[in-house]
């Protein structure tokens, strides 16, 4: 709904959204908006499930909590899990839920020690660490 006016207020910079859901054919309008989107994670991607014909299911599992996440060479776990407007019981909790799906996560052939460190930052500031003995694992 409204993709010629929010492809028009993105490329002036707006960029106040969660999560964009596009199907595939409106790929090739949303692509030349990479240079805005890419460097914010809101790019759609079909990895991610953001591109799909299914838009009424993939806003379901957006809304539901759906946790996205990305994990680098190394095995570091990149993820977002609140904003700055958001209450600080909010982010504990959306911390909290994240930790848990990381937990399940874990392959039932994973031998060893699963989570070797937990540090949490925002996007420009130094990492707190976390005593990962806190979690079941």
């Amino acid at each position: 709904m409204g993709l010629d006016e929010f492809v028009q207020k993105i490329e002036g910079g707006w960029v106040d959204v969660d999560v964009i859901i596009a199907t595939p054919s409106v790929m090739p309008k949303i692509g030349k908006l990479g240079k805005v989107l890419g460097p914010r994670n809101l790019m759609p991607n079909p990895k991610t499930g953001t591109v799909t014909n299914d838009v009424a299911n993939a806003i379901n599992d957006v809304k539901g909590g759906k946790i996205a996440f990305k994990v680098d060479k190394v095995g570091i776990i990149h993820a977002s899990i609140g904003r700055v407007s958001f209450a600080p019981e909010k982010i504990a909790e959306n911390s909290q839920e994240f930790l848990n799906a990381i937990i399940k996560a874990k392959p039932s052939t994973a031998k060893g020690t699963y989570l070797k460190g937990i540090s949490m930052a925002s996007s420009m500031s130094p990492g707190i660490a976390i005593d990962t003995k806190a979690f079941v694992h």
